[in-house]
């Protein structure tokens, strides 16, 4: 072959199909890409990747020179242009010869001669191709009207140079011709550069029949049978077949024979195909175009006629057309394609765009696309998602084995028409093979689901219980808030558990019902109504097609609100659950809370006997949440008085808050302990320990309530854990609410849990027990003593469902790592019934079980006995594998974060403006060289996943010389960008998402989790790349030679190395001993620069600054005065004023929106109450505003 190279001048499916062919040749392919395509599957697919500019097609795509220099640059012989966008330009194939590139495809001859549909025709009536009574190029619209009247009514008017359904109008009289001309003309000088128009006789009931046929352009033409490609929506294809249903058998002949004769007479080369108009009635057909490339639908072709035309066009390309001298294959068995598009059906087809959150194929059928899970659709190219092709014996099997495929097949995030197929190929019609060009009009659709007018604050998709046996791995469970007022929901309906259903937050959606339906309301009042008419909650509430459901703000208590739907709805779930989970971008629809302008197609799953009826939880502004004593209590980390403290104060709901976790505002701990050690500065720090649900976390001296969509791993300490039945009320709890903690026992908890189980199973409401003296509780549940070889064991009480096992002293120490390990492998093999998950922590391991088939005195027993049958480990050794990431030092990302903190947050911190020189000070090193010597150097030992979610890494060095102590950033970040690299305590982090944040960062490496691909190293279906006891290795790369790593490495374009290894304990005890002195120096060191940076802190009165974000809030409604005859408006729930659109003297109307106020991590807008000027202004931007705060004064206008 002339050309062992060959690029790709095309996207989309046919790139990929074209890529599958050469990697079958032992070619080598080199695609082109626009920038909106760099994720696209035939740029990962390809050997070599090339981007030629722009999204804009005419400057990529389109762009000849940007095309060819990319084949001059990565050594391509040969461009095969697919189908569409330079395929059929003269211009280009005549500059591929004159650059010395073959061009995989027809002569420029005959392109030229095909190209125009006249001259087209010219040559088939010189070659007795029956043509379609029709025109030459008509001069004028007078000649258009005259010919119409002397071919008769209906005809068709044509842009010569039209295709793909682009110039083409029908006309059903001399007025339709008159109007129509002059805008097919514009049509076609605009789209291809030629005015010309012709018209022919329009056939009503017309199929669209065409011949593949490939030259060797010497004379030499082979048919390669028929398509029907009849099924179109306005002249695009949607169906094709081959062969062509009921098409007799002379006729057959006959039109195999016409396109021969025309091969032959244009000397035809390559692939190409004659299209025919047929009149089924009539028996008659005729000419229409020839296309002078790969069609779409080529692949029905080849399934009947086992070639691959691909290769036979490359092999053309090259001058091999000795698949040509045998006899024409024989047509066996009968094949179908579908094209899956991204449209809306229900909305006149009209186009959609986004991210595609699933795409499942099945096995079996040969599906075409460029397009995967985690694929963003542009608006700005051909729709085309995919192409479905079964083939089988007979027709009718055919049919059957399409009508599985797509029942089969799912694409999500972006509405499409998969639905619409699946109607297409059961009709009758189809399933008959009396196919026109006009069947596809009397399809209807009418899809069963619910089209969001309005997305309301924030509203997403959940389930009950949401993620299970993720939580080791950084992955939350997500689901409701209030998991209590959704379950019973579903209940009323008769759902089974598990059903997905909406979260609303604060303000609610509007929703459209395009099919009857049966939904219910829990939760928080958001004062909803059906067509006007308000409806209750907590019963069941039948919906009619067409009816419109609304939502307003929640009010009389609570914050979250339930829509539950019988049935469901139809979305593909994510590692086990259909629940959104914002932060990590998966889950639910299109993995984001819903906007106008979604649809929610309802599932229609079957129904379990309902719940008659329920009286519903009341909502409150007051709550008492009842915990449980630990894992972290007095006198180890905090005092009897701070416990005494804790219980007896009101706390108040911060207004940053949200679904990871609820902030609370009250007294400050006096702290047991002076810092946190080797884990920080603050007292609160601890080694990094698996947390649960509910926990209350003080991260520095403010608590949070963990929430469903918080941290699995964390180094703050938790005094209390909410019992699972009171979990509920997390997610009612809004800005400004008051609530108390009431400490209760195991068995309080327990009998809480049933009584919630028998509420959900029977709608018997319970009552409230008393709170218990904290004085009569223990967070510790069990001590074993330390032993020879064997550390001090200690289980804690984490809430009802969780029991925490710690190891020994609290110091790093990656023995007590070993021995975490060696217990999770020992309950792993245990298998225990009713555990849920087992998560390993630095020195800790957390067991979680569901509280009913294992409960807490069960699960210590079984804890306990594997202790025992662990022992001395002193043989033990783990799979360990050294893992070489490339990290770019001081990469800009860090330098813009740090900047964002300064600006946002705060500027005099003592690690502003640069976190490397603060890490250099705090570990007493000579310059800030030292530090990036010793970073490179160390190998980071993996001892949890999930540090700041989603696998991300919580390693330390193996050697002790290299570990580097800093404490977090307080108050933290709230951004961090994904896959920077930081230190925090003693360890370091890859953050594996964007989030908030608290470690210093010294730079960023390429990704540790996948949200949709799997490659050679995200594998065995996770998408998380490291394992506990990885070793990480950094070497350095560019910020530049980065950015090309991480383009490349998530489609599996780039491979790290990644060295098997082991680690055995007996080692690492040998290493420690022989190092011991250099060790000691090292550590003692570090710890007098640490000592130093604390004594400093002190002075500069850092340890008392104030970091409770209540602090700056507007002043009382009572201090401010009030102008005369003015109207007080107030805030009407607690955030932080994030813009700010009035200023005193303006006019504004009622409804004007006056400001946006951030909370709960949302934006939502504070409208004006009426007409008139503002007076007064009492807030400024940044400024944080309790609920009730004054904002402004309005005058309202008479």
């Amino acid at each position: 072959m002339s050309f062992d190279t060959v690029l790709i001048a095309n996207r989309g499916a046919i790139a990929t199909r074209i890529i599958r062919t050469l990697r079958q040749m032992g070619l080598r392919s080199v695609a082109v890409y626009s920038e909106a395509d760099v994720d696209s599957l035939h740029v990962a697919l390809a050997d070599e990747a090339v981007c030629i500019g722009t999204a804009r097609a005419s400057e990529s795509y389109l762009n000849v020179p940007a095309i060819l220099a990319a084949a001059k640059a990565t050594g391509a012989g040969a461009i095969h242009p697919g189908y569409g966008f330079l395929a059929e330009n003269v211009d280009f194939a005549e500059a591929c010869a004159a650059e010395g590139i073959v061009f995989i495809g027809p002569t420029p001859d005959n392109i030229r001669t095909f190209g125009l549909k006249h001259t087209a025709r010219a040559l088939a009536a010189a070659h007795d191709l029956p043509l379609a009574p029709g025109t030459d190029l008509l001069t004028d619209e007078a000649e258009a009207v005259a010919a119409a009247h002397r071919i008769g009514f209906p005809i068709m008017l044509k842009a010569t140079a039209g295709g793909g359904g682009i110039g083409m109008r029908v006309c059903e009289d001399e007025a339709d011709v008159r109007q129509g001309f002059a805008a097919v003309a514009r049509q076609g000088q605009s789209n291809f550069g030629d005015s010309g128009i012709f018209l022919e006789r329009y056939i009503r009931r017309a199929r669209h029949i065409e011949v593949q046929v490939f030259g060797d352009g010497q004379g030499r033409v082979m048919a390669l049978a028929e398509r029907d490609c009849s099924l179109q929506r306005r002249n695009q294809k949607v169906v094709e077949e081959a062969p062509a249903p009921q098409l007799p058998g002379p006729v057959r002949q006959a039109l195999i024979a016409a396109a021969i004769r025309l091969g032959e007479a244009a000397s035809y080369r390559s692939a190409g195909t004659v299209e025919f108009l047929y009149d089924a009635e009539r028996e008659e057909f005729f000419f229409l175009e020839m296309n002078t490339r790969l069609q779409v639908e080529h692949g029905v072709t080849e399934e009947i006629m086992g070639i691959d035309l691909v290769e036979w066009m490359i092999r053309g390309g090259a001058g091999d057309f000795a698949f040509l001298d045998a006899e024409p294959p024989r047509p066996s068995g009968h094949s179908v394609q579908v094209r899956l598009y991204a449209e809306d059906p229900a909305l006149d087809y009209r186009p959609t765009s986004g991210t595609l959150t699933a795409v499942e194929f099945p096995a079996g059928v040969r599906a075409e696309t460029w397009c995967m899970a985690g694929s963003t659709v542009s608006a700005w190219y051909d729709p085309m998602l995919a192409k479905l092709i079964v083939h089988a014996p007979t027709r009718d099997e055919a049919v059957a084995a399409m009508q599985v495929a797509l029942d089969r097949t799912r694409v999500d995030g972006i509405e499409t028409n998969l639905r619409w197929l699946r109607e297409v190929v059961r009709s009758a019609p189809f399933v008959t093979g009396e196919v026109s060009t006009r069947v596809l009009d009397t399809i209807p659709y009418e899809p069963r689901a619910i089209r969001v007018v309005g997305g309301g604050t924030a509203t997403t998709v959940q389930d009950w219980p949401g993620r299970q046996n993720l939580w080791a791995v950084g992955v939350p469970p997500s689901g409701p808030m209030d998991d209590q007022s959704f379950r019973l929901g579903n209940r009323l309906l008769g759902n089974p558990e598990g059903t997905a259903g909406l979260e609303v937050t604060v303000t609610g959606p509007t929703l459209a019902f395009t099919a009857s339906a049966r939904i219910c309301l829990t939760g928080a009042d958001f004062a909803a109504t059906l067509d006007g008419v308000p409806v209750a909650r907590g019963v069941a509430i039948e919906v009619g097609a067409g009816q419109i459901l609304a939502l307003g703000r929640a009010s009389g208590g609570g914050l979250r609100g339930y829509i539950l739907v019988a049935g469901g709805f139809d979305i593909a779930p994510y590692l086990g659950s259909r629940s959104t989970f914002e932060l990590g971008q998966f889950g639910g629809h299109a993995a984001r809370r819903l906007l106008a302008g979604d649809t929610l197609h309802l599932a229609g799953d079957a129904a379990t006997a309902a719940l008659p009826a329920v009286t519903l939880p009341e909502m409150s502004t007051e709550w008492t949440l009842r915990v449980l004593y630990g894992p972290h209590g007095a006198p180890d980390f905090f005092t009897d008085e701070d416990i005494d403290t804790l219980v007896a104060a009101e706390w108040q709901v911060h207004y940053n808050s949200n679904r990871t976790g609820v902030r609370l505002v009250g007294p400050k701990p006096q702290w047991a302990r002076k810092d946190g050690g080797e884990a920080g500065l603050h007292p609160s720090n601890i080694h990094d320990n698996p947390y649960a649900i509910g926990a209350v976390d003080f991260t520095g001296d403010m608590p949070i309530i963990l929430g469903p969509d918080g941290p699995s791993l964390g180094g703050f300490v938790c005094p209390f854990v909410v019992i699972a039945a009171d979990r509920w009320k997390i997610g009612q709890l809004a800005p400004g609410d008051r609530l108390r903690f009431a400490p209760v026992n195991i068995g309080d908890a327990t009998v809480a849990d049933a009584l919630q189980r028998r509420l959900i199973a029977t709608g018997e409401v319970a009552g409230f027990g008393p709170a218990r003296p904290i004085e009569m509780l223990s967070p510790i549940l069990a001590e074993i003593p330390e032993r020879p070889r064997c550390p001090r064991t200690v289980y804690r009480q984490q809430g009802d469902r969780n029991i925490l096992v710690e190891y020994g002293p609290i110091v790093l120490d990656i023995e007590l790592r070993i021995r975490v390990h060696a217990l999770m492998t020992e309950l792993e093999r245990l298998d225990l019934p009713g555990v849920i998950d087992i998560v390993p922590g630095i020195r800790s391991l957390q067991f979680h079980f569901d509280g009913e088939v294992l409960n807490q005195r069960q699960a210590l027993a079984a804890l306990i006995a594997a202790e025992e049958r662990l022992g001395d480990l002193e043989d033990f050794a783990i799979p360990s594998r050294i893992v070489h990431l490339p990290l770019s030092w001081r990469d800009p990302a860090t330098l813009e974060t740090i900047a964002k903190y300064m600006g946002a947050v705060r500027d005099d911190a003592p690690w502003c403006p640069d976190n490397i020189e603060f890490i250099r000070r705090i570990n007493g090193l000579p310059d800030q060289a030292a530090v990036e010597n010793l970073i490179f150097e160390a190998n980071y030992l993996v001892m949890g996943l999930g540090d700041v979610y989603l696998g991300a890494p919580v390693a330390t060095p193996v050697d002790p010389r290299h570990r580097l102590v800093t404490t977090k950033y307080n108050p933290a970040r709230t951004w961090t960008p994904p896959n920077v690299v930081g230190i925090g305590g003693a360890y370091m982090c890859i953050y594996g998402m964007e989030g908030p944040g608290g470690y210093q960062l010294f730079g960023r490496t390429i990704q540790v989790w996948n949200t949709h691909r799997q490659t050679d190293a995200f594998v065995d279906g996770k998408p998380w790349l490291l394992r506990f006891f990885d070793q990480i290795r950094f070497y350095p790369v560019s910020a530049e030679e980065l950015a090309e790593w991480r383009r490349d490495f998530p489609t599996g374009r780039r491979s790290i190395r990644i060295e098997e290894s082991e680690f055995r304990l007996s080692d690492y005890r040998k290493f420690l001993a022989d190092n011991a002195g250099p060790i000691a120096e090292f550590e003692a060191t570090r710890q007098a620069a640490f000592d130093e940076e604390r004594a400093e802190w002190q002075r500069r009165g850092e340890f008392d600054r104030v970091s409770d974000l209540a602090e700056a809030d507007a002043p009382e409604a009572s201090a401010i005065e009030l102008p005369d005859g003015t109207d007080l408006v107030e805030a009407p729930f607690g955030g932080s004023v994030w813009k700010l659109f009035v200023a005193a003297g303006d006019e504004v109307e009622a409804g004007d929106t006056i400001a946006v106020l951030e909370a709960m991590k949302m934006e939502c807008a504070v409208e004006s109450p009426g007409s008139g000027t503002i007076e007064a202004l009492y807030m400024q931007e940044r400024q944080s505003l309790q609920p009730g705060a004054p904002m402004l004064a309005l005058r309202r206008r008479k």
